[in-house]
């Protein structure tokens, strides 16, 4: 996500131009290169853009960029999107994708860092621990659901139960995340889990986004008996559809996942090819 300013705690500025965020380009109508079975996605930084006719499916960013801050505009981009034709199989007209992050390292600069909380790694008091890097993500998926995306999907008049979408994990290393050693991959990837947790209590289903080279910066080996193994990958960093095609006999992010979407932007609007 490219908005407002953010502590980067990982930073790689070779990397981060390879991959388009999702909503990372300016939109403007572009059907270059777009098959009637593409997908688009948007978010905050398409707020006042013409956007072009729906495709076949959309994913809608939730965050403004921060996982503290709600898309401005998410009630009439989820409009939008539900207009999307459904012309692949499998994959929902309508998605989302929420920001991710971990700030523990400058936990004193921020306000939503948790004090408490009973977890899988134990219980949290307020330390940069891998119990209250999940209890932050989980908390920050509460926000996004309850906060941001409820309210916006009930003034479009959508269906606001999470468990009608799919929840996409955008991780990317232009957020706030913890480095240098495997013990700071881990936490960052208790943040994870602890989204993957309330989302799923949620019912609703869950996939991670990202390149193959940012993910193991930012997360590195994820363990077999981890809540991320076996969920689906949707990778970016192609800049056209052959690319995007071929990208979906990579390697998933994950044990066990499997490669469902592949973003390219041929032009000034993210698309996304659906790999089955």
């Amino acid at each position: 996500m490219r908005s407002g300013s953010r502590w980067v705690v990982v930073a790689l500025a070779t990397v981060t131009a390879l991959l388009s965020s999702p909503a990372a380009a300016s939109a403007a109508p572009d059907r270059t290169d777009a098959p009637r079975t593409v997908g688009y996605d948007i978010s905050h930084p398409q707020c006042d853009a013409e956007l072009p006719d729906p495709g076949a499916f959309a994913v809608i960013g939730v965050n403004g960029g921060l996982a503290t801050r709600t898309n401005p505009c998410l009630t009439e981009q989820l409009l939008w999107a539900d207009e999307s034709t459904g012309a692949v199989r499998d994959q929902p007209r309508v998605q989302l994708y929420v920001n991710t992050a971990n700030p523990g390292e400058v936990r004193d600069q921020i306000a939503t860092w948790p004090s408490a909380g009973s977890t899988p790694y134990g219980s949290c008091d307020g330390g940069n621990s891998a119990a209250c890097s999940w209890q932050y993500g989980w908390e920050r998926a509460l926000t996004s659901v309850e906060s941001f995306f409820r309210p916006a999907a009930r003034a479009a008049r959508l269906d606001s139960q999470p468990a009608r979408y799919t929840w996409w994990l955008d991780v990317e290393t232009m957020n706030t995340w913890q480095s240098g050693s495997s013990e700071a991959r881990e936490r960052n990837r208790a943040t994870l889990e602890g989204m993957v947790e309330y989302l799923e209590e949620q019912d609703g289903r869950v996939g991670v986004y990202s390149t193959g080279q940012q993910w193991g910066q930012i997360v590195g080996e994820v363990p077999s008996d981890s809540p991320l193994a076996g969920l689906p990958s949707w990778l970016a960093g192609s800049t056209s559809r052959s690319e995007a095609i071929a990208d979906c006999r990579t390697d998933a992010l994950v044990p066990r996942g499997r490669v469902e979407l592949t973003q390219y932007v041929p032009g000034e609007l993210d698309l996304n090819h659906a790999c089955r």
